[in-house]
């Protein structure tokens, strides 16, 4: 096999593997954020790259690379020429221009999480195709293009700034002039916990990113034709992971820490701030200095969860600006200090001084500067013409209903039956005997020479203590219970909980409810067996409440009042 073969499989499979990581955003982001708005958020994720290729296909291209149209280049073979200037040793044009659309889709797609749950759709299309059309390619061509920063000497190997920076930069911008969700904050401008209703999709979505990210990055050597070029790509797998790994270790400590817990969500972003930050610097920094930049990510994302969040009040549901847009800046600066001189000028800790870091920081501020100016006139233009935010009625209904039509994305999981089925229906008596021929109805008013007593017995406890109530009570003779999921708190307010460093409503705290009707047996034996089990001395080990019951109906019999309540044939 040719080694140009080789480069070319090589950066199509790096492709390949970054087109994926849009599944990885589409899960992470619906996970991470509510259920009424999941196909919105599939829809976005499937469109930003949908749009963002044909955008990049005919201006983005060319604009990025210095031909100044793309148009021009793909209707005219002649001029194909002008972009071998930019096309790595032994990589077609064609291989070189699908890894680089990847890349462009993953800056747009990151904006769609911080504007999540309250965007309108057409206004996501429009900036979307805005951001594939000028923002990622300028930018891009400052970079990787031939373009001024890359003449200073300015690195950014897989796109830290190039495009995780840029796509927080404008997912920050976008997230401030929409405003928070509805119920984000109270009259006090205090955050309250929005929790996301998926985190096995969220936890999905991360593991996919982080398995793709290899290709993000181990691809972007555009090469392995070379016992360097191999080289190059180990070390660049190893500190892909190990920054990761290591960030998610640092936040899952710090956590633990800070809230008493370890942060499920938070540990998940960490993974992703990890793999962020080492983008930019993943070729010219030593396993040590990868570990070192992964650990401060893992704190630098709580952080800056926490400031947009409580400080400024910026309301991001995935916590994307923090991930992309301060992790992303914060990478490529860090290369200044840990590069080796591999690849790269020596850092600052390796005694090449500080004009190299200068460099790192002058390039992520100008980039920086550059996007929130654009994405800013993009937006307002946006407010000003069609909108840029669904109505509070809308948003509380859900954007899958308001935006798309869709009562649900989860109908084969819903727990209420499908509407209109129920709605038009006629209503007809199921089951295999014939309503003629069931039981009899016998009402019972007078057992043993009494009326019979029915009582409901509502059991409020802890999910943990649910076993031991359950097999208590069958031991003093209840045959049926009725058990619920419930959330609630009691006036001592529970104890404190926290999601993503916001403290979680006590109205959140997770009970079951276990319904029992009695006749027979004993209310006060019901009461005092429930007490015995369920107690423990400390808060929330939950209430009985006590009711009467004026009848009681068996179904399939047709039996009331005591009857109804036995369960022998």
């Amino acid at each position: 096999m040719k080694l140009s073969s080789v480069n070319t499989i090589w950066v199509l499979l790096g492709a390949a593997l970054v087109f994926f990581m849009q599944a990885g955003f589409s899960l992470c982001e619906a996970g991470f954020t509510r259920a009424k708005n999941t196909g919105n958020i599939l829809m976005k994720n499937l469109m930003d790259f949908c749009i963002g290729t044909p955008c990049f296909w005919l201006f983005g291209f060319g604009i990025m690379f210095g031909v100044g149209s793309s148009v021009i280049g793909w209707l005219d073979p002649g001029i194909m020429r002008d972009y071998s200037h930019a096309l790595p040793s032994g990589v077609p044009l064609w291989a070189f221009a699908i890894f680089q659309t990847v890349f462009c889709a993953t800056s747009a797609t990151i904006v769609s999480g911080a504007m999540a749950e309250r965007t309108k759709f057409s206004a996501y299309c429009i900036y979307s195709a805005a951001i594939s059309l000028l923002i990622y390619p300028i930018s891009g061509h400052w970079i990787w293009g031939g373009g001024w920063l890359s003449q200073l000497g300015f690195h950014d190997f897989a796109g830290s700034t190039a495009v995780h920076m840029v796509g927080g930069v404008c997912a920050c911008i976008g997230a401030w002039m929409l405003g928070p969700r509805i119920g984000k904050y109270d009259r006090n401008g205090k955050p309250k916990a929005i929790l996301g209703h998926n985190l096995t999709a969220a936890a999905l979505g991360v593991f996919i990113l982080w398995f793709c990210w290899f290709g993000f990055n181990g691809a972007s050597t555009v090469a392995m034709d070379s016992d360097v070029a191999v080289t190059s790509a180990g070390l660049i797998f190893f500190n892909t992971n190990l920054a990761a790994a290591a960030a998610c270790c640092v936040t899952l400590i710090f956590t633990w820490i800070r809230y008493g817990k370890p942060d499920v969500s938070m540990t998940y972003n960490a993974a992703l701030a990890g793999l962020v930050g080492i983008t930019a610097g993943c070729d010219a920094v030593s396993p040590l200095g990868a570990a070192i930049m992964g650990a401060i990510f893992g704190i630098v994302i709580v952080l800056a969860v926490e400031f947009f969040d409580k400080v400024i009040k910026i309301d991001d549901p995935v916590g994307a600006v923090s991930v992309h847009g301060v992790c992303g800046a914060l990478g490529t600066i860090l290369t200044g200090f840990f590069a080796t001189g591999v690849s790269t000028e020596k850092g600052v800790f390796y005694g090449g001084g500080f004009h190299f870091l200068g460099v790192q920081a002058l390039g992520a501020v100008s980039v920086a500067a550059y996007v929130a100016v654009i994405i800013t006139a993009v937006f307002f233009i946006i407010k000003k013409t069609i909108g840029l935010r669904v109505s509070a009625e809308e948003e509380i209904t859900g954007l899958d209903v308001s935006e798309h039509g869709l009562l649900t994305a989860y109908a084969g999981f819903a727990m209420l039956p499908d509407t209109a089925s129920v709605m038009d229906a006629e209503y007809e008596i199921l089951g295999d005997i014939p309503a003629s021929e069931a039981v009899p109805v016998r009402k019972v008013t007078i057992h043993d020479g009494m009326e019979p007593k029915f009582t409901k017995i509502e059991i409020i406890c802890k999910e943990s203590r649910l076993e031991s109530l359950k097999n208590a009570m069958i031991g003093i003779g209840i045959t049926g219970m009725t058990v619920s999921h419930v959330l609630g708190c009691g006036i001592q307010k529970g104890k404190p909980e926290y999601y993503r460093g916001v403290p979680v409503e006590p109205t959140l705290l997770p009970k079951v409810q276990v319904d029992i009707v009695v006749s027979k047996v004993p209310v006060r034996a019901v009461i005092e067996t429930a007490k015995k089990v369920l107690y423990t001395g400390h808060i929330g080990d939950g209430k009985i409440f006590v009711y009467d019951v004026e009848n009681v109906v068996k179904v399939r019999t047709g039996e009331e009042g005591y009857d109804a309540l036995q369960d022998v044939e």
